[in-house]
């Protein structure tokens, strides 16, 4: 009886084994079918996105719920190919971060991505060769699953994902999920930038639109280069924006304008061209990019003001052929993203209407001044046919009169107006001299070569110094002498500048029958006794080159004077 128990219930269990083994793969394929299904829900979740950050954010938290993995993170591989330009993680909180310290940027084990791009499943990481460990305050994580990212068949970023929970290990189906979200998230990725550069080209066509308007209105020229700076700045994201141009006779160059930051700072601040970016960009005559304005070793001339700036660019304004008109720089914070050459692109065309508007600005002042100009050479004219004339007959008259007074107090009082007379008409004449001098202020004359040598000055002494002028210096001033006066002048207001810490300078230049006397002299600190003496050697030489000499002395209320006089025979 016992034996045909057992019997009967044989099949019964081979029933039940069956059943079991159904429910198993039944489970299996619902397991499948549902993973499927997540995984097609978050290649769509992925794909609705067009913003980029988005989209890599949204393939980071799909990627660690399809594989159920406690840590997961994105890295985008830089422009060198060498590194993490950008790193998003997900299942670590703000505050463990900020303990953690700044992202990884591509050494170790996720560098071995970068450098092979190919699936890695690893039991323990931390066994791994290319494992150089994990900074202080960072979880300690097992098992790892990284997968490269393509994006038109380059590589775009690796996701890199550790710690299964259950303390399982990732399999092969993890992998092969994985990499199915990598191919789907490419194609995310190339629909997003492709739309996010659809986006900034509508953008700098708008711009374009923008300053084209004020460039026909007539707008000024800073006003027209403040829009160019700003509106580059605002589509590009730029931190800081800065507009240099090169300063006449020098290897320096100016800040014009300054948008963002501390534009105190930096507004007006002169700046030789080798060491810096923008002078770079002048002598390379095209777009110099770095990304590390503060860091990089190329730069280490001028005050150091951009010490909390990162990537930047410097483009050329004027680069068709001739001379280069200013420079355009657009800096980001540090650790912001490099400027890329989608964004470069549409900056020459800038660099192309901000060129433009520094032209037109120029014709527009050269017309101005024209115009200017005719109506104080008919000032001139008059005084000189006028009122000159009719001075010198009073003159006269009282000095023929003078003769005919017995009173010798009346006399003299005659005689001293006579002399007032005299005043009046050299002051009268040098005044003619200086408005024709205006006249020839875009030409060759020693007198324009000096207005715009004292002009040029202005902005790094912080004021504008005193001139007067007396005499035929474009006609009794030979060219060689010329030459030497305005290189003289030159280097006198650079030195107020630099070293006299000066609030006032007067400048006198004046041609005798004889010599050419240039007189400069400030209320600065005087010549320091241990300072370099190059340039007044070089003054001193060039007087003596021309038979004559430099003086130098400290007048009694301080500063210092420069007497420099040449013959006008040479």
């Amino acid at each position: 009886m016992g034996g045909n128990e057992v019997r009967s219930r044989m099949p019964q269990l081979r029933l039940d084994e069956l059943l079991e083994e159904l429910q198993a793969r039944i489970d299996a394929a619902r397991g499948t079918r549902d993973r499927v299904h997540s995984l097609l829900e978050a290649v769509l979740s992925v794909g609705r996105e067009l913003d980029l950050t988005q989209v890599l954010r949204r393939i980071v938290e799909a990627a660690a719920v399809l594989v159920d993995a406690r840590y997961a993170a994105l890295g985008v591989i830089g422009p060198d190919g060498e590194s993490l330009s950008q790193f998003l993680t997900v299942g670590l909180s703000e505050e463990e971060i900020a303990r953690i310290g700044p992202y990884p940027t591509g050494r170790g084990l996720l560098g071995e991505l970068i450098h092979r791009p190919e699936a890695l499943r690893l039991v323990d990481l931390s066994e791994h060769a290319s494992s150089v460990g994990c900074p202080v305050h960072h979880p300690v994580m097992r098992t790892f699953l990284g997968v490269p990212v393509r994006v038109r068949e380059e590589v775009f970023g690796n996701l890199y994902l550790t710690d299964k929970r259950g303390g399982e290990q990732f399999d092969a189906d993890d992998e092969a999920v994985i990499s199915t979200l990598a191919v789907a998230a490419g194609v995310a990725i190339d629909n997003a930038r492709l739309y996010e550069e659809a986006q900034r080209q509508q953008r700098w066509l708008s711009a374009s639109a923008e300053i084209t308007r004020a460039l026909l209105s007539g707008g000024s020229r800073s006003e027209v280069l403040e829009l160019i700076a700003q509106r580059a700045r605002d589509i590009t994201g730029a931190d800081v924006a800065d507009v240099s141009v090169p300063v006449a006779g020098t290897e320096s160059l100016r800040v014009e304008l300054a948008l963002g930051g501390d534009v105190a700072e930096r507004l007006g601040l002169v700046v030789p061209a080798d060491g810096t970016l923008s002078g770079e960009a002048v002598a390379e005559r095209e777009p110099v990019t770095t990304l590390d304005l503060a860091g990089d070793p190329r730069l280490s001339a001028g005050p150091r003001c951009f010490d909390d700036l990162g990537a930047a660019v410097a483009v050329p304004l004027g680069r068709a052929g001739g001379l280069v008109e200013g420079v355009l720089l657009l800096a980001r914070r540090g650790g912001g993203q490099p400027f890329s050459e989608q964004e470069i692109g549409p900056l020459l065309g800038f660099a192309d209407q901000a060129a433009l508007a520094l032209e037109l600005a120029e014709r527009r002042r050269d017309a101005e001044q024209l115009a200017m100009l005719e109506d104080r050479d008919r000032i001139a004219r008059d005084l000189h046919d006028l009122a000159i004339q009719r001075l010198f007959a009073t003159g006269m008259t009282l000095q023929s009169a003078a003769r005919l007074i017995d009173h010798s107090g009346a006399s003299d009082r005659v005689l001293r107006a006579v002399g007032d007379l005299d005043e009046t008409i050299k002051i009268i004449r040098s005044t003619i001299f200086g408005l024709r001098a205006r006249a020839d202020a875009t030409g060759h004359g020693l007198r324009a070569r000096v207005v715009r040598v004292v002009e040029q000055a202005q902005p790094t002494l912080g004021f504008a110094p005193r001139l007067s002028m007396e005499g035929l210096l474009d006609t009794d001033v030979p060219a060689e002498a010329a030459d030497h006066v305005v290189a003289v002048l030159a280097e006198a207001l650079s030195n107020a500048a630099r070293h006299a810490r000066a609030r006032r300078v007067e400048v006198s230049l004046r041609a005798t029958a004889t010599q050419v006397v240039l007189d400069v002299q400030d209320d600065g600190v005087g010549i320091p006794e241990q300072g370099r003496r190059s340039g007044l050697r070089n003054m001193a030489e060039r007087a003596e080159g021309l038979g004559g000499e430099l003086e130098l002395s400290s007048p009694p209320g301080g500063g210092t004077r420069l007497l420099w006089t040449a013959p006008l025979v040479l």
